[in-house]
Order: C-alpha cells, then sequence, then structure tokens
C-alpha cells in the first residue's frame, strides 16, 4: 500500500487532470513554501517582462505575437538563458491556455456555422486538408518517418491559423471582401474538421483492439452527446440566465463549467482538450455567447502565452539540426503548395485568378491545433516527443513568411498575374455582348450596391451590373437583372464595357486600389461620364477626388449627416421620430428579405451564402 503512495504522485504528474484533483491542492499546500513561491513569481515575471519586449519588437516588425512569445520560450529556455525552473507552474498556465483557446474556438461552432459558410468554403475546406494530408503523408514518409508519425504530421499541418488570419485580414480592412469572407468560411471549416481529429486522437488513446477502442469511444459519444445535448436546450439556458444577472457570476460560470466538463472528459478516457471544446459548443447558441467568449479571450491571451513560451523553451540546436531537412520540406510545401491547390479549387469553382490567389495565401501557415495535436499524439505515445520540435520549427517559418506574403499580397498579385490564368476558368458570358452599350455600370452589388438597384430598374436608362462573385452573379442572373462576371482590375474586361458611351459609372467595391483604377481607367475612356465611387476614409476620399470621381461615398459620412438632419428637422418631436423609425425598419427587412432570397436561390443549387 505503502508502495502504491509513493507512486500516486508520479503517475498523476504526467496527466493534467492532476492539476484538478484535491491531491494535487493537498500535496501543494503542503510543499509550497513562502520561500519557493515568491521564487516562481519572480521567475515568472521575469519571463513576462521579457515576452513583453521582444512582443514589443515584433509588433513593431508587423509579425505574429505568438512568433514573439515563442522565440521568448528559445530566449528563456536552455539554449540561452536557463530560467526557467518553475516547470510545473508553466505547465498548469499552459493546459489552462490551450483549454481557454479551445472552449473558445466550440464556442464558434454553432449548429449554423456549416450552412452559412457556403459551398466555395466546404468544398475548399474540406478539399484543402484532403489534399494537403496525401501530400504531407508522403513527404514525411520520404524522410523515412514511420507511417504514424506521418499521418500526424500530415493531418497537424493541413490547419491554418484563425486567430492570425483573422487578425491580419481585420488590420487590412479585407473581412468584407470575397477573398476575405471565403477565407475566413473555409477556416472555421477547418476548424470543424481539427475538432473531429482532436477526438480520434483522444479516442485512440485507449488500449485493446480498434474494434474494442471503437465500441468504447462509440458507447462514451452517445452517452455524453446526449447528456450534453439535453444540458444545452434545457439546463444550461436556465442557469446562464441566473448568472449573467451579474457578470462576476457569468464569467466564474464560464470558467466553472469549461474547466469541470474537460476534467469529466478525462475521467470518462477522452481528453481535457476535447472536454474544452465540447463545453464551448454546449454554450455556442446561448444569448450569451458572444460576451463569454469576449470574457474568456482575455484569460486565453495571458495564458496561452506560456503555451508558446514553454513551446520555444523545448527548442534546442540539437532539434534545429535534426530536423533541418524536413523542416524545410515541409515549411516549402505549406507556403506554395497549400496555396496552390487552393487556386486549383477556387478555379474550378468559378472565382478569378485574383480571388484565389489572396484567398490561398491565407492557409500558407500551421495552426494552433497543429501544435495541440502533435501534443496529443505524444500523450497517447503515438509518436516521440521530438516531433513537438519539428512542428514548432515548421510553425515559426510558415507563420513569419506567410504573415509577410498576407501583408503584401497585392504586390504578390501584381508581380506573378501573368501566370495565373492557367487558375482561372474560362468563361464564355466574359465575351458576349461586349461592345454592347450602357447608360449606368454599377461595380459591386454586394451591401452598398444592392442600394442602387430599386433606383436603376425604376430609371428608363440600361443599366448593367458587375460583380466577380459567382454567387451574386448567379442570382442577379435569376432575377433578370443584366449582369456581367468580371474583375474590375482587369485592363482588358474594363475594355470590353464600351466605357466611352456610359454616362454613369457607381463603383461600391470595397477595395480602394480597385476604385482608384476603375476611376482612372473611366476618366481616359469618357472624360464627360459621371463617376460614383465609395471610400472609407477621409483620404482615400481625397485621393479619388483627385483622380476624377465626382461623388465619393463614404457610408459613415453619409450616415452621420443623414442623422444631423433628422435631429435637425425633428428635434423634440417623437411622433415624426417614430415615422422614421418605422421607414428605416421597413427598408431593414427588405435588404434582410433580400438577403434570405439570395440564400435560398443559392442553397437550392448548393452554392452556399451571400448577404446582403
Amino acid at each position: 500500500m505503502a508502495h502504491t503512495s509513493r507512486l500516486t504522485p508520479y503517475v498523476l504528474r504526467n496527466h493534467a487532470t492532476y492539476l484538478l484533483t484535491p491531491y494535487f491542492l493537498a500535496h501543494s499546500l503542503s510543499c509550497y513554501t513562502p520561500f519557493k513561491s515568491m521564487e516562481a513569481f519572480f521567475e515568472i515575471s521575469f519571463i513576462i517582462v521579457i515576452a513583453a519586449a521582444v512582443a514589443l519588437v515584433f509588433q513593431l516588425l508587423r509579425q505574429p505575437l505568438i512568433l514573439g512569445h515563442i522565440i521568448t520560450g528559445i530566449l528563456v529556455g536552455p539554449a540561452v538563458l536557463n530560467i526557467i525552473k518553475s516547470q510545473e507552474t508553466l505547465t498548469v498556465f499552459s493546459q489552462l491556455g490551450i483549454t481557454a483557446l479551445l472552449f473558445i474556438v466550440g464556442l464558434s461552432l454553432n449548429p449554423q456555422v456549416m450552412r452559412e459558410v457556403g459551398k466555395v468554403s466546404l468544398i475548399t475546406g474540406i478539399g484543402q486538408v484532403v489534399f494537403t494530408s496525401i501530400f504531407g503523408y508522403f513527404i514525411g514518409r520520404a524522410f523515412g518517418f514511420s507511417a504514424i508519425i506521418s499521418i500526424y504530421l500530415a493531418v497537424a499541418f493541413t490547419f491554418s491559423s484563425t486567430i492570425i488570419i483573422s487578425k491580419l485580414l481585420f488590420d487590412k480592412k479585407d473581412t468584407w471582401k470575397l477573398y476575405g469572407k471565403i477565407a475566413i468560411g473555409f477556416l472555421l471549416v477547418q476548424d470543424v474538421l481539427a475538432t473531429f481529429f482532436l477526438i480520434l486522437a483522444s479516442a485512440a488513446k485507449g488500449q485493446g483492439s480498434m474494434f474494442a477502442i471503437a465500441m468504447d469511444v462509440g458507447l462514451k459519444a452517445i452517452l455524453i452527446g446526449s447528456i450534453l445535448y439535453i444540458m444545452a436546450a434545457y439546463v444550461l439556458p436556465l442557469l446562464t440566465n441566473v448568472f449573467a444577472k451579474s457578470q462576476e457570476f457569468l464569467f466564474l460560470f464560464t470558467i466553472g463549467w469549461g474547466v469541470g466538463l474537460a476534467a469529466i472528459f478525462y475521467g470518462l478516457g477522452l481528453s481535457i482538450e476535447l472536454g474544452a471544446l465540447a463545453a464551448g459548443v454546449t454554450l455556442a447558441a446561448s444569448p450569451y455567447h458572444y460576451e463569454i467568449s469576449a470574457k474568456m479571450k482575455i484569460l486565453r491571451d495571458f495564458f496561452i502565452v506560456t503555451f508558446f513560451i514553454l513551446l520555444g523553451s523545448q527548442l534546442s540546436p540539437a532539434n534545429l539540426y535534426q530536423f533541418l531537412w524536413p523542416a524545410i520540406a515541409f515549411s516549402a510545401f505549406i507556403l506554395i503548395g497549400n496555396p496552390l491547390i487552393v487556386m486549383v479549387l477556387m478555379g474550378l469553382l468559378g472565382y478569378n485568378k485574383k480571388t484565389g490567389f489572396l484567398a490561398g495565401l491565407t492557409v500558407a501557415q500551421i495552426s494552433e491545433f497543429s501544435l495541440i495535436l502533435i501534443i496529443l499524439g505524444i500523450k497517447a505515445s503515438h509518436i516521440p516527443s521530438e516531433i513537438l520540435s519539428l512542428a514548432t520549427i515548421v510553425g515559426i517559418v510558415t507563420i513569419s513568411f506567410s504573415t509577410i506574403m498576407i501583408l503584401y499580397s497585392e504586390s504578390l498579385y501584381a508581380f506573378f498575374e501573368p501566370i495565373l490564368g492557367v487558375f482561372e476558368r474560362k468563361r464564355t458570358h466574359r465575351e458576349r455582348g461586349t461592345m454592347e452599350r450602357f447608360d449606368i455600370i454599377l461595380f459591386g452589388c454586394h451591401r452598398v450596391g444592392s442600394d442602387f438597384l430599386p433606383s436603376l430598374e425604376k430609371s428608363k436608362k440600361s443599366f448593367l451590373v458587375v460583380d466577380f462573385d459567382p454567387a451574386i452573379i448567379r442570382h442577379l442572373a435569376a432575377c433578370g437583372i443584366p449582369n456581367r462576371y468580371g474583375d474590375a482590375e482587369d485592363n482588358e474586361f474594363l475594355d470590353s464595357l464600351n466605357l466611352k458611351k456610359t454616362e454613369l459609372v457607381i463603383s461600391t467595391l470595397p477595395d480602394f486600389e480597385a476604385n482608384m483604377f476603375i476611376v482612372n481607367k473611366v476618366r481616359k475612356a469618357n472624360p464627360n461620364a459621371m463617376l460614383i465611387a465609395l471610400g472609407h476614409t477621409i483620404p482615400e476620399a481625397e485621393e479619388l477626388y483627385a483622380e476624377g470621381a465626382t461623388y465619393v461615398i463614404l457610408p459613415h459620412y453619409i450616415g452621420g449627416n443623414y442623422a444631423a438632419m433628422l435631429v435637425e428637422k425633428h428635434a423634440g418631436n417623437l411622433k415624426k421620430f417614430a415615422v422614421e423609425r418605422q421607414k428605416h425598419l421597413k427598408h431593414l427587412l427588405q435588404r434582410k428579405a433580400h438577403g434570405c432570397i439570395v440564400r435560398m436561390h443559392e442553397g437550392a443549387k448548393g452554392q452556399g451564402f451571400v448577404e446582403f
């Protein structure tokens, strides 16, 4: 009995669940002296200061902070300063970071996510994962890795970082561009697939035949799934309504639910990571999930730092030398092969070469999921721990270079544009009626552009709508609206529109460079034409006016002006404001209905989601 007692701490320390047990708390209190606690405090404080300094440098270099955290780990690890002594404390923080990260991912996986991402995101996301896995497996085998290691590497390296890409797209103001929406869509698909692979990795930890493991996991999945469904549908809504009355209670309940469910999953033979995901999914349909996500992101952003620092601290020159050539090969494939796969798939789906190219660049790196999946493989004793070093090196290389590629995507596209035509499917409707004359040409029929349609249809003038989103083109064609698929930055395409005889050109494209190109092109072809273009900032408006725009639409400026006019006109008159309110609501409902028609039309053909 004494022998078993001595072994218990050793066994438990090899499992993250130990961190959640009463034994751990009691053991910690008995041996964690004030001196040791202060020693750990100063050590972690010093590490955080170094992390902040390195993060500042990476911020100035416009590189993701994840890279800075890994570099911090290398600096404070055995390879350089060797100041990490409180390994257990950092491990606890690291596990909390992973739990918070996966909990937030689970919150985003609401039941509607697969329907809303659309056909192109679904096909591209799944297709890229499949083809990258196949090629990645053979690369691993070519370097002498075993089949199981090659499978883990191939699958792990298929996933791209939703966090990094979302941040880069937001900083570039490309979130609402076509390629940005598609990229976010297939990254969500990747998150769902990553969840599936995490389940498989957790399931494979069992002992015995594959059939026995499958039966065991299947029964657990049915049992746990049923219980969680009942909890999510009937119990959690009541609890969240109670706890939501206080911000502190809601925050505490969220942490308790996430960590508690993670511990229960581990007790049932699954992983803490999977439990955190499940906890997030059960709250995804909650009306408070945005608030919960916002609060948990604060925890995630702090604790996940230690996860990447811990990863970096495990890298050594020996690891770098051992995995140099495999790391170069995998990194080159991810940086070049992944974008090519996406470009081919999007070209086959009817998207132009620029949209495919820009969307392709967003998958040229690995993600946090990649590293977590490798860690699960190590915990399951499927792969050696050294493989995590290979994955970390590939992560550093691909995240660094892909960030630069995305930041300078327009310049890269201009450089490679002459040879990208092979990824673009030729369209017959681009050639039909090329010299037909139109009085009005509208570029872009999304959001702002769709507001012009009723006026154009009421006018007695001929008009043409130009867009490069195949889903919008299909909807316009179904409604009998004159349309043309094409890229507004394609010089040859603009020449085919007979701009010399056009009276009015309206561009509501969200891309400033595209609008500048259109204004310049129209002014050269037809100096007398009226030109309306969309801008987002005062400097953009000034440049568009200088280029020759007749009027620049600044949505916030127009909205503010209109609201100010209402105040001046109806100040103190509640009834008149009520009339304006009803008019606004009616307009919003019409816009919403218009968007639903597009979704229904595209959904009937399985073509995806378009929001107006």
